[in-house]
C-alpha cells in the first residue's frame, strides 16, 4: 500500500506543483487504486507514474471547489477511451451527481463502463472483505469531507514449530488452518486454527482530509492513523487568513495529528506564495508539535508500513 501525490498546490497550478489529487495504491495482489480529489491535469500527471487510469476503481471527492474537481471530466473520458470496462464509483458531497451529469450531458461524453455516483452522508460509505471507508464532515467554506480508509486485519502467521510438534506434516491441512478452519486428524485429534496461529496482524489506517479548519471531525477521522494527509495552506503567521478562508496552518495540522495519535503526517495543499524553501519552513513549524512530519512531494511514492504493533 502506498500514496502518490499528483498535485499538492492550493487554488491553481504553478510551474512545479499541480492542484490537488492524491492516489492510494492498494495491495499489489489487488491491483486497483483509489483517488482522492481530481484537480485539473490530474490525468496528465498520472502519465508520469506507473499507475494506469484503467485500474482506477474509486474516486473520493472531498468538496466541489474547482482545484479539487476540474480534472474529473477528462479523467472519466480517457478511462473509457483506453478501454476500461470495470465499474467506477465516485463518492462526494451533495451536488457531485448533478455536476457530473451536467459535464457528461453537455459534452455528449459516453462511457464504456458503468459509473455510479454516491452523495455522502457521514459514516461508512464503502466496505468489503479487505477495506472500509468512513467519511465525516470537516469545517470549510462549503460542504467538505475527509475520508478514513481502514484495512481489515489479516490472520496471524502459522506457528509451524507448534504444528511440527503435533506431528502435522506440511500440506493441505496447513492451508486450512491458515484460513481459520479447524481440522480433524486421522487419529481423531482436533487442531484448532486459533491455537496454531500467531496474533492477528492489524490493518493499516490512512486518513485523507479535505480543506478544513481545525475541527473535531478531523481528529475523529485521524485517530491512530498510520498516515494522515492534511492540508497546510498557510504558515502560522497567516493564521487569520487560514481562519477566514476555511483552511489550516502547518501548526494546526500538526496539532490535529498529535491529538489523534497519528504515526506520520504528510502536509499538502500549499499556497502558491510558498516555494520549496518556504515549505521546508512549514514542515519545521509542524515538527515542533509532531516530529514525524513531511511535506508531500509530487510523483513520489510513500509506502505505508504495516501497523506499529505487528510482530
Amino acid at each position: 500500500m502506498e500514496l502518490w501525490f499528483t498535485g499538492t498546490n492550493a487554488g491553481m497550478p504553478i510551474a512545479d506543483r499541480n492542484v490537488t489529487s492524491i492516489v492510494l495504491r492498494l495491495a499489489e495482489t489487488r491491483g486497483e487504486f483509489w483517488m482522492f480529489d481530481c484537480g485539473e491535469a490530474t490525468q496528465h500527471r498520472l502519465l508520469r507514474t506507473p499507475l494506469r487510469i484503467t485500474r482506477l476503481e474509486k474516486l473520493f471527492v472531498t468538496h466541489l471547489h474547482g482545484d479539487h474537481v476540474f480534472g474529473i471530466p477528462g479523467l472519466l473520458s480517457s478511462r473509457s477511451s483506453l478501454g476500461a470496462t470495470a465499474p467506477l464509483q465516485i463518492y462526494g458531497p451533495s451536488g457531485i451527481r448533478e455536476l457530473i451529469d451536467s459535464w457528461m450531458g453537455i459534452t455528449e461524453t459516453h462511457l464504456g463502463y458503468p459509473l455510479s455516483v454516491c452523495e455522502n452522508t457521514e459514516g461508512i460509505v464503502f466496505e468489503d472483505g479487505d477495506y472500509s471507508v468512513r467519511c465525516a464532515k470537516l469545517d470549510h467554506r462549503i460542504e467538505c469531507y475527509g475520508y478514513r480508509v481502514e484495512e481489515k486485519p489479516r490472520a496471524g502467521a502459522l506457528l509451524v514449530d507448534r504444528l511440527e510438534r503435533a506431528g502435522i506434516p506440511p500440506g493441505p491441512l496447513y492451508g486450512q488452518l491458515k484460513s481459520g478452519l479447524d481440522v480433524e486428524l486421522k487419529d481423531g485429534r482436533i487442531i484448532r486454527s486459533a491455537d496454531v496461529r500467531g496474533p492477528a496482524i492489524p490493518g493499516r489506517i490512512v486518513a485523507v482530509l479535505g480543506d478544513t479548519r481545525p475541527c473535531a471531525g478531523a481528529v475523529r477521522l485521524s485517530e491512530r492513523a498510520d498516515v494522515l494527509v492534511h492540508e497546510a495552506t498557510f504558515g502560522g503567521n497567516l493564521a487569520d487568513k487560514a481562519e477566514l478562508y476555511g483552511h489550516s496552518t502547518a501548526e494546526q495540522a500538526a496539532l490535529t495529528a498529535r491529538e489523534a495519535g497519528v504515526s506520520r503526517l504528510l502536509l499538502t495543499h500549499f499556497s502558491s506564495r510558498y516555494g520549496a524553501e518556504d515549505i521546508a519552513e512549514l514542515v519545521q513549524e509542524a515538527r515542533t508539535l509532531h516530529p514525524n512530519t513531511d511535506a508531500a512531494v509530487e510523483l513520489t511514492p510513500y509506502a505505508i508500513a504495516r501497523a506499529r504493533n505487528e510482530s
